[in-house]
């Protein structure tokens, strides 16, 4: 089911994730489609439970419309279940990122340039994999979600200042989107 994605300001974003149960395997199902009807419609990379108003540390990935830009991507998506970073490269890479949940705000974010992530699949069968490039980026970015960390977190001050206004108006709902919101 479609649901509304939750904007800047909003406090679920803030909170960090609890665990999901994945002997309920009806709600992680569940949640799991939430998690996809939502991102599909939303056209964005990436989606955290949170941001769909879950606290719970579940997310999801997906290549698909940026394989022209990154054709490594062609066929990548994850679904990510009580994922944790278990190791991360020393060397560092800087990107634009934005969110679906601070729409029209871009910023460069730091972050490291590989990392190795364990989660559990959809089948809940656990999985650790490297990750590097923008499909390592994309994980970061939505793991963040799940500590209660937003990218725009992470920007330098000054470009901070700059934005200070546009996230002022997102938190009190002064945005317009091709999704729903709250």
């Amino acid at each position: 089911m479609i649901k509304p994605i939750y904007l800047f300001g909003s406090g679920v974003l803030r909170e960090p994730a609890a665990e999901i149960d994945i002997n309920d395997r009806e709600a992680v199902a569940a949640l799991i489609t939430d998690l996809k009807d939502t991102l599909a419609k939303a056209d964005g990379c990436g989606l955290a439970a949170p941001q769909i108003g879950v606290p719970l540390r579940v997310l999801i990935v997906t290549g698909d419309g940026l394989e022209d830009a990154y054709p490594y991507l062609k066929g990548f998506k994850r679904t990510m279940i009580n994922p944790e970073i278990v190791d991360e490269s020393h060397e560092k890479s800087t990107f634009s990122e934005g969110c679906l949940s601070v729409p029209g705000v871009y910023a460069d974010v730091t972050r490291p340039s590989a990392i190795t992530v364990r989660y559990y699949d959809e089948d809940l069968k656990q999985v650790e994999e490297r990750l590097d490039k923008f499909a390592c980026r994309m994980v970061q970015h939505e793991m963040d979600h799940l500590d209660g960390i937003i990218f725009v977190d992470k920007v330098a001050p000054i470009r901070k200042k700059m934005i200070a206004k546009k996230l002022q108006n997102i938190s009190r709902g002064k945005v317009s989107t091709s999704y729903k919101t709250k």
